[in-house]
């Protein structure tokens, strides 16, 4: 039977255009760092706003910003405006009079998002976000301004910066204040204007977000930590493997040193992810060279563990030596793979730095979902037909540990089924990321079943000297050798039961026959 992928064989080219489209629109790698290049307001109601970030941070360790000398910004938690500037059309600065003081108004909104039904008229029963006549009227606030209610156990708090324009002046350059955080939660900042004739000001500069130990976003502040152990979690399991490699060197086989690739390959990507995190924590920027590599290889690990995953399903080494003709589809399905993944870990770290994500992600995140259901239909697929061939062989000791394997990759699959819906739910019921503070734990949980998995798969393939009991062979009668062969104990049993003997002599003629047809089919895939 001809085994069918999920996807047409040219389809890799949609891949391609998509993962250079992805690449080409990243023009900056910053961490807590929003800059505003040329960016327009978007009309609301009667306001005009533009959304300047949103991060969770958590409140300053020290209140007192002199109470260091030589790092003023240690344990400080605050946002900072830096060069943030506005242009307003010519039309509209023509308009105005020259020896007027104030002829244009923007404020800055700073809220807490437990705070976002105090901005505009919401509480005065109104969709209105700025103020009207009729409520200057009975001083609900000010004409020209946004509709801000105070939180009376706050008081300073929403915060409303204001910048003028003068006379005619087209540019209007806001002050450089420094907002401290004393409070830990998910902080909003938006641009606004009320004036009609404002219409079409764009916005320059940037503003820089800090929590107290560094830039880390607040949701990406445990990863860092996170990153560290797993980084020494994959070399004390690499060192496991070396042992058990260099000891048993004599009977390694071809899947070991698959084995190996994707182990250094898991090393490679926690040091340099948490090197990355380290950095941006302390600058604030990413270095694009060790981001670039970070990503590169989160990529390359992810799409080698599935092929290995694939072939030892398909029973490479153990019922055939080769994969034959599904080799150039497994390459095709492996390269397709990684250009989708690539392009979902690209956008992801070196694009948007908000603590929410917009269409775009979803854009990339459903192929990669495609992929990953085509891959476990493929890998459940091949392990079906390969317990059956050990079945038909009577390869007790290969049946045994594809069914151990069996069970638990259908234990990781029902687990990622599960943490899908959970992340699903996560998501809808927190569209604006008031759960920040635990958010990181679904990144977590993806990288931690991948090490279990590999995990597995080492303890189940790992060398020794006995490796005839996952090997490849030509010979019938090796096949029931190994049922003698224990799974768990590198030594040989030795079978004196004459009545077996003869009863596998009976049996061996049909069962060559079936292993010929095997290879057959194998070679016509």
């Amino acid at each position: 039977m001809q085994q069918r992928n999920c996807l047409p064989d040219k389809l890799w080219l949609g891949f391609l255009l998509g993962f250079v489209f992805v690449f080409n629109s990243i023009d900056h790698v910053l961490a807590s760092i929003h800059e505003y290049r040329h960016e327009s307001f978007i009309s609301r109601s009667n306001a005009f706003f533009f959304h300047g970030g949103s991060e969770g941070l958590y409140a300053s360790k020290v209140q007192d910003e002199a109470a260091s000398t030589d790092s003023p910004n240690k344990g400080r938690s605050f946002i900072r405006f830096e060069s943030v500037s506005f242009k307003r059309t010519k039309e509209s600065a023509e308009k105005q009079i020259a020896m007027r003081q104030h002829t244009g108004l923007v404020e800055a909104i700073l809220l807490e998002v437990k705070d976002r039904e105090r901005i505009g008229g919401s509480y005065l029963k109104s969709d209105l976000l700025c103020c009207t006549p009729d409520l200057a009227k009975e001083g609900y606030c000010t004409v020209g301004e946004v509709i801000i209610q105070k939180n009376p156990d706050n008081p300073e708090w929403p915060k409303r910066i204001k910048s003028f324009f003068e006379g005619k002046n087209e540019v209007a350059n806001m002050a450089p204040p420094s907002v401290d955080i004393n409070s830990t939660g998910m902080y909003y900042l938006y641009f606004m204007f009320c004036d009609q004739e404002l219409e079409g000001t764009i916005i320059n500069g940037k503003t820089v977000w800090r929590n107290p130990d560094g830039y880390l976003p607040g949701k990406s502040v445990p990863l860092l930590t996170f990153y560290g152990i797993m980084s020494l979690a994959y070399l004390g399991l690499g060192l496991i493997w070396l042992l058990r490699f260099v000891r048993f060197w004599k009977d390694i086989m071809q899947l070991h040193y698959h084995i190996t690739a994707v182990i250094a390959l898991g090393m490679l990507e926690m040091a340099f992810w948490y090197f990355d995190y380290s950095n941006l924590n302390s600058t604030g920027k990413r270095p694009m060279g060790v981001t670039t590599w970070a990503v590169t290889l989160t990529a390359v690990k992810s799409t080698l563990s599935r092929l290995l995953l694939l072939v030892v399903s398909m029973g490479y080494g153990v019922v055939r030596p080769t994969l034959g003709g599904l080799t150039s589809k497994v390459l095709l399905f492996g390269a397709i793979y990684f250009l989708a993944a690539e392009a979902l870990e690209l956008y992801d770290h070196l694009g948007n730095i908000n603590d929410f994500a917009g269409k775009t992600r979803l854009a990339l995140v459903l192929p990669v979902l495609f992929l990953d259901t085509c891959f476990i239909l493929w890998i459940f697929s091949s392990l079906s037909k390969t317990l059956e061939k050990l079945q038909l062989r009577r390869s007790m000791a290969k049946l045994e540990l594809y069914r151990k394997f069996t069970n638990s990759l259908a234990v990781f699959v029902v687990l990622s089924i599960a943490w899908i819906g959970y992340e699903l739910y996560f998501n809808a019921t927190d569209p604006l990321s008031e759960l920040w503070q635990i958010a990181w734990i679904i990144p977590v949980f993806w990288a931690l079943l991948a090490y279990c998995l590999l995990a597995v798969i080492c303890v189940l393939w790992a060398p020794s000297k006995n490796p005839t009991r996952y090997a490849y062979s030509e010979e019938a009668g090796d096949d029931f050798d190994e049922e003698a062969v224990s799974l768990t104990s590198s030594g040989v049993k030795v079978a004196g039961d004459t009545t077996n003997k003869l009863e596998r002599k009976e049996r061996k003629v049909p069962t060559a026959v079936a292993i010929r047809e095997d290879l057959e089919e194998d070679k016509r895939e």
